[in-house]
Formats: structure tokens, C-alpha cells, sequence
């Protein structure tokens, strides 16, 4: 038998194009309980979809979250987000419950975060909430039109880096000057460059593993792949039959195993 994870109605009370790559959501959760952790993520699920996409909380606070979502060609999230700030704006969407990583030691002296456009909100989060008793660095590859004046608290050292043709984080990490002593390295970014950086990190800095935290939020892919089945028509339709989300999921399990 399959478990699914707590669940939270939220609305839609303001949507806004930060830049042409980032839309920030902000959302009314009745009873949402918050992990406290800085880096905590939900999984988002949308009208017209039953699947999740993971979101960085960016902040919580009264019942309200900030989300900041990173839109991109196509997807089950840019495309609802996209469509402007008026059309999703009382609009009921799913949250999961939250999840996060972010633990430093106890003797962490400083903490230096990395990422790419995905991690900002987690960033800017962490910097926000250790901030005040830590230094912290930050080195944000993003494209030039997505780079935020005040994003980040001004008690942060930030270092914006030039976005190409593909990430190149994993060489940023090996050619930073490290600060003295014990402290914390968080990031998140494409999935093979994290590969690169934990090789990176535990062969050649030797960090014991209790002082980095390294995700990969993505998978940089040629050209996306079509799903096998799209949840969408089997989600209208099973509203549209008055069925449950129990129901609409065995119906998309066995739509996936017949596709099997």
C-alpha cells in the first residue's frame, strides 16, 4: 500500500514576474507546518495536474509562503504560472508537506553557498536566517536578466557569475578561496555538476560529510522527453467523473502500466 505525503489547500494571493526567468507566488496555507529548516522544499501541484514540482519555501510566516519559481520553455508549472499574474490569483493549488537539509555544525564559523537560478530562494533564505551570526558568501551563476538588486540581505558577500551555454559551477567550487577554519558549503544546481563537486569536496578538500550539503535540483537534458503518459486528460476527466484523488492516481498507475 502506498503512503502519500500530508497535503495543504492554498491560495493564490499575488503572482509576480520577478524577471523573465523567476515568478514569485505568494500563497494563503491554512495549518501548514513548517520544517524551520532554511532550505525547506514543497512539492507544488497545480490546476489542471496531479503531479508535484519542488519549490523552495523562499519564506513563512502567519499562514503566508512565498514561493519563487524559476518558468522555463514548457513544463506542468511554467505554463499555469506563465499565463500572467491576474489569471492565477485566487486560483486553489496543492502543497505537500515540507522537507528540508540544511543542518550546519555547531562550530561552523561561516557558511558559503553556491548555486544556480533554482537555488536562489534557498540562498537568500539561509543568508537571511544565519546571517545575523554567521559571514556569509555567496556565488550565484544566473542568466543576465535574472540577476535581482537586494535580492540578498546586504549582510551577504555576493558574487554574481555569467550563465553560458552550460553550467559551470563544478570549476567555480574547485577555484574559490576557501575561508579559514571549520564552516558549512551548501548548494544546489544541475545534477552532473553536483556529481563533479561532491567528487570535488570529498577527494580533493577532504570535508567531512557533516559540513556540505550538495543537491541536485535538475537534470540539464538535450531536448525534454515527452512523459509517457500525461497526467493531465486523466486528471480532468477524473474530476470531471467526481472521483477522488485515490482513484485518479490507480487510474494513472494503470494508465502507466498498460503503457508499460
Amino acid at each position: 500500500m502506498s503512503t502519500r505525503a500530508q497535503q495543504y489547500d492554498a491560495t493564490v494571493r499575488a503572482g509576480e514576474q520577478l524577471t523573465p526567468h523567476l515568478v514569485r507566488l505568494t500563497l494563503d496555507v491554512p495549518g501548514f507546518v513548517s520544517t524551520g529548516i532554511s532550505d525547506e522544499w514543497v512539492g507544488l501541484v497545480v490546476p489542471g495536474q496531479f503531479q508535484s514540482r519542488y519549490y523552495t519555501v523562499r519564506s513563512f510566516a502567519d499562514g503566508r509562503m512565498v514561493l519563487d519559481v524559476v518558468v522555463h520553455e514548457v513544463g506542468l508549472v511554467t505554463e499555469w504560472a506563465s499565463g500572467g499574474s491576474g489569471e492565477v490569483v485566487g486560483q486553489q493549488v496543492v502543497l505537500t508537506e515540507a522537507k528540508g537539509s540544511f543542518l550546519p555544525p555547531d562550530q561552523a564559523r561561516w557558511l558559503l553557498l553556491v548555486g544556480d537560478l533554482t537555488a536562489l530562494p534557498a540562498m537568500a533564505r539561509i543568508a537571511a536566517e544565519h546571517g545575523d551570526r554567521l559571514p556569509v558568501r555567496i556565488h550565484a551563476e544566473v542568466p543576465a536578466d535574472s540577476r535581482i538588486e537586494g535580492y540578498f540581505p546586504p549582510s551577504a558577500t555576493v558574487t554574481w557569475l555569467p550563465l553560458g551555454d552550460e553550467s559551470r559551477l563544478a570549476e567555480v567550487v574547485e577555484e574559490i578561496d576557501w575561508p579559514e577554519g571549520d564552516g558549512y558549503f551548501w548548494m544546489a544546481g544541475e545534477s552532473a555538476q553536483m556529481r563533479a563537486i561532491r567528487k570535488h569536496l570529498m577527494r580533493e578538500r577532504r570535508l567531512p560529510s557533516t559540513h556540505y550539503d550538495v543537491m541536485g535540483y535538475w537534470r540539464s537534458v538535450a531536448k525534454r522527453q515527452p512523459r509517457a503518459v500525461d497526467p493531465g486528460p486523466i486528471w480532468r476527466a477524473g474530476k470531471a467523473a467526481g472521483k477522488s484523488d485515490e482513484e485518479i492516481w490507480a487510474d494513472y498507475d494503470a494508465a502507466r502500466e498498460a503503457q508499460g
